[in-house]
């Protein structure tokens, strides 16, 4: 398996989710899909770190959100679609990585501070809690994702994740006569690719020179006389490390979310300024008809300003040139009123969202067809956790093989 052609990504159940959700996450993932190994689950344990006092909602949250994602166009054909606590090798991986990882690595992730002050109305100070980025390393080098598509606030979380592998491979990686073991491997390869092999390994140990490692790399991804365990021991031989059980992530950077809420803001449903992935077609029209809009606008005869119209935004997700162009000369020139300036939006949504909910009603008359759909999913995640935690427990002398 190629790691750098295997996504891993997950949502917290929060019910269901909304056109920023769409925007930010989904229509990344639907792309996705259809070019790497995706594994999209939904993160019910996470969502415990901050609800754990009242984890009633969680489960009908994590329903309606995978009948969001179907009815947006996530295969469960092209993608694998899962829970995070049907895969109980998660809370297993999690603690082992737990052990040998240091306090001060978790202390220091920006988000542990940030979290605790943005929600204050609740007591944080649990070990899940500060512990939460582990887990969702455990998340992620579980099933050996090689890419993880994260926005710029996530990054970091990303790099906790490389530093763990790393450590983690540095401490069990080193098996006796690995050497011998990688030189042998290298044999194997055949004349030709064992060369090559060596030269980008000599010019990567001697030089540093990153390219030569990404070509040492892409080389054994595309070896197929060699094992899988001789690939990841010359892929750590090839970094002058030690076998790589756990394969480092990369982040896979996202577009930022343009995606405003009614008011302008980002939307959000702690601002109650979302429009549903499946609202009703009427809802949605009321609710961006009674949108603010530029507050100098006293009078239909008043000129406006589009950039002080949370409309205009709304604009610059969905309208072409052509409409914009209409929008600003006759926004300021008061030509056209709001209530003209809307339709268009009004439209566009309104569009956007009925192939959403043509698929939505296969899965919500049918909610069988969603827990099969979950069941293969959890069950293919299991194959590929259970194959990990043989390794990492084979690594950590944890086998207790008779």
């Amino acid at each position: 398996m190629d790691s750098q052609r295997r996504i891993l990504s997950g949502m917290r159940p929060t019910g269901r989710l909304h056109l920023g959700h769409y925007h930010g996450v989904l229509k990344n993932w639907i792309d996705l899909q259809h070019s790497y190994d995706c594994f999209f689950f939904a993160a019910d344990w996470h969502a415990l770190t901050t609800h754990y006092a009242d984890p009633r909602d969680i489960e009908q949250h994590t329903w309606e959100m995978v009948i969001d994602w179907l009815a947006a166009g996530v295969k469960p054909g092209s993608s694998t679609i899962f829970i995070q606590s049907k895969v109980p090798e998660h809370a297993e991986l999690h603690l082992l990585l737990s052990m040998m990882t240091p306090l001060s690595w978790l202390e220091r992730v920006p988000s542990y501070k940030d979290q605790q002050e943005k929600l204050k109305d609740r007591d944080l100070s649990t070990y899940g809690f500060l512990g939460y980025p582990l887990l969702q390393s455990a998340d992620i080098l579980m099933y050996r994702a090689g890419r993880v598509p994260v926005g710029e606030d996530q990054v970091s979380h990303i790099e906790l994740t490389r530093e763990v592998a790393r450590r983690f491979n540095h401490i069990y990686g080193r098996e006796p006569d690995f050497e011998i073991l990688a030189e042998t491997a290298i044999k194997k390869m055949g004349k030709k690719a064992a060369k090559l092999y060596k030269s980008m390994r000599k010019e990567y140990m001697e030089r540093g020179d990153v390219e030569a490692l990404e070509k040492g790399r892409a080389l054994l991804n595309d070896q197929q006389n060699i094992t899988l365990g001789d690939k990841e021991r010359l892929m750590g031989y090839l970094e002058g490390s030690g076998k790589v059980i756990l394969p480092e992530p990369q982040s896979l950077l996202t577009p930022e979310s343009k995606m405003p809420g009614l008011d302008g803001q980002k939307m959000s449903k702690s601002y109650n300024n979302t429009i549903a992935l499946r609202e009703d077609s009427a809802v949605v029209e009321e609710k961006i008809k009674r949108m603010m809009t530029d507050p100098q606008r006293v009078r239909l005869t008043d000129p406006g300003d589009p950039d002080k119209c949370p409309v205009w935004q709304l604009h610059e997700v969905y309208s072409d040139e052509d409409v914009k162009d209409w929008v600003q000369k006759g926004c300021r020139s008061a030509g056209i009123g709001c209530l003209d300036c809307k339709k268009p939006i009004i439209e566009s949504v309104l569009k956007e969202q009925a192939p959403i909910h043509e698929r939505a009603v296969e899965y919500e008359n049918n909610p069988q067809l969603v827990k099969n759909i979950i069941k293969e999913g959890n069950e293919r995640a299991r194959e590929e956790a259970r194959a990990t935690l043989i390794e990492v427990r084979d690594a950590m002398a944890l086998s207790y093989r008779n």
